[in-house]
């Protein structure tokens, strides 16, 4: 019991009055929609309040926030699954859906955090870990042919053969780092 009261105590309130504008309780200031969609890509817990009845009006305002997003050009529903969506109002298996949705959704986001921990932890095994592996090589062998004595000529200890190996491992990191960074940024 503690542990839900702690965290309705992390959900920040926001009320929208009736002049359209939205005021944030915790910052105690007005925030526009734009604002609550990064607070929600933050992951920020919050509910929005009508400020005169004080209904609770997040669906409808999470809501807005999607279509201002599609409207934008940020296409991410497809047409074919919003009719399918409108077509489940007012079927029997309507009640189901909300259910079915976030189940999807949670299934999503958990594969989405696995292939994330894949990425990080097994870049060995990973095809652009092996594309970047191999433009690594190129270059080294572009260098020693275009530069001899520069890049890409065998260390005579292995010191420094290891600190080249290091250097390499860490390129391909950061590599794959900037990548995945792409990559998140696509899904969003």
């Amino acid at each position: 019991m503690a542990k839900r009261d702690q965290k309705d105590g992390d959900t920040v309130i926001i009320k929208k009055y009736a002049n359209r504008r939205l005021y944030n309780t915790s910052s105690s200031s007005y925030i526009t929609l734009d604002d609550l969609s990064k607070m929600t890509r933050a992951g920020t817990d919050f509910k929005v309040l009508d400020a005169k009845s004080g209904d609770d009006i997040t669906h409808s305002i999470l809501t807005q926030i999607i279509m201002e997003e599609e409207a934008s050009g940020e296409h991410m529903l497809p047409v074919s699954f919003l009719r399918d969506l409108i077509g489940m109002y007012g079927n029997s298996m309507q009640s189901m859906m909300p259910h079915y949705l976030e189940a999807a959704m949670v299934n999503f986001r958990e594969n989405q955090a696995k292939l994330h921990e894949a990425l990080r932890t097994n870049i060995g095994n990973n095809p652009l870990a092996k594309l970047a592996e191999s433009n690594m090589a190129m270059m080294r062998a572009a260098t020693k042919a275009f530069m001899p004595g520069t890049a890409g000529e065998p260390a005579k200890t292995d010191g420094p053969a290891q600190t080249d190996e290091k250097t390499e491992l860490t390129e391909l990191r950061q590599q794959m780092a900037a990548m995945q960074k792409k990559l998140d940024e696509l899904s969003k």
